[in-house]
């Protein structure tokens, strides 16, 4: 089955054809997608395809209902669409890939595959927050936490490295990129995660401002009059490494910002990594301990110096780098130091192998 994998992100879209072996057969990345004025070049880039049988997309926030992948139909899709506020930037661009594919290929089944799956497993002490009981089960108020098909892929692979069982291991996976979050699994299976109820709790990110005291925004809405959807915009856009550094929240540019020894850039770059610290050990905690720690997503990839600041101080947690390895990393590499305890990995994203697979077994059991 050649499977296509969707990804729609916030601004971008990225295609990527596999083939039975998961071979890639085709790709093609849009930097600006709307949703709609590139419908001629997916009509050009299924023209050039060998063949496509299946399309999986990427939906970030499936709620409390989609809580594995499903094969979209017009009830299913509305119902996504309906989640739309609980990630605003993702979600309607999800949405916009699902009806720009039922337009150029109407007749070959999707799947959707939801970011938010993964975490369905949380125990309830993880999940809940400590809000009235008739609130929580309103409106199915909990922790849904996101990039589970990066966290997915990635701690299973760590366990292929590691020659054990997934069941048998600990690991934290971190995907940072844009967006970031952190998840410990057990035996397989999420049990925390930095993210929360949207995409905007857990890690300081590019633009985002991660977990704030819920009290700080309300005073600010009483203090500057801000509407909810100005203080929305604010907290999902313009804080995190932008707004700290009144530029565009990009890694690289911070670290050009630090190199230079400008003060906005290393502070941001400071808090960046005390919080992504912090989480790491309270991860470990969560999952009883720590066999391996990945790095995955464009950050964690390819930011030798985010990789290494990360761990500093996390010795006693069994997390020492190999400085030459951690500089040199190429895919799925082991940068540990050689007596370290825990093995430290990074692991490239591959979202589109969990999206392909889950599709198959979506429509295999039809």
């Amino acid at each position: 089955m050649y499977v296509l994998v969707v990804n729609a992100g916030s601004s971008s879209l990225k295609l990527r054809l596999l083939d039975p072996r998961d071979e890639l057969a085709a790709s093609l990345d849009l930097d600006e997608w709307s949703g709609e004025q590139e419908i001629g070049s997916l009509r050009e880039f299924v023209a050039g395809a060998p063949r496509i049988d299946a399309v999986g997309h990427r939906i970030v926030h499936g709620g409390a209902n989609f809580r594995e992948p499903v094969l979209i139909d017009t009830d299913v899709r509305n119902r996504i669409s309906e989640l739309a506020e609980l990630a605003p930037l993702h979600q309607p661009r999800g949405v916009s890939g699902i009806d720009a594919f039922s337009a150029v290929l109407p007749h070959v089944p999707a799947v959707a595959c939801f970011d938010t799956a993964f975490h369905a497993t949380l125990p309830e002490a993880a999940a809940l927050y400590a809000l009235p009981r008739e609130w929580n089960e309103k409106w199915n108020l909990r922790r849904y936490g996101f990039h589970g098909l990066s966290h997915a892929y990635a701690s299973r692979r760590a366990a292929t490295l590691l020659r054990c069982p997934v069941s048998e291991v600990r690991v934290i996976t971190c995907h940072l990129g844009a967006g970031a979050s952190l998840a410990a699994t057990v035996r397989g299976r999420s049990v925390d995660t930095t993210m929360g109820f949207t995409p905007l709790e857990g890690l300081v990110m590019a633009a985002r401002s991660g977990s704030v005291d819920p009290g700080l925004v309300l005073w600010l809405q009483c203090r500057t009059g801000a509407t909810a959807a100005e203080l929305s915009h604010v907290l999902e856009q313009r804080s995190g490494l932008a707004g700290m550094t009144a530029g565009s929240g990009d890694m690289r540019e911070v670290l050009r910002g630090v190199a230079a020894a400008d003060p906005a850039a290393t502070l941001a770059f400071e808090v960046y990594l005390h919080r992504l610290r912090r989480e790491l050990a309270a991860m470990t905690a969560a999952a009883g301990g720590l066999d391996a720690l990945v790095f995955t997503g464009g950050v964690g990839e390819h930011s030798p110096e985010v990789r290494s600041g990360a761990v500093r101080g996390l010795g006693y947690l069994g997390v020492e780098l190999d400085a030459e390895h951690n500089r040199t990393a190429a895919a799925d590499a082991d940068i540990s130091a050689r007596e370290a305890p825990v093995r430290t990995f990074m692991i490239n994203a591959r979202e589109d192998l969990e999206i392909a697979q889950a599709s198959r077994t979506v429509l295999g059991n039809r």
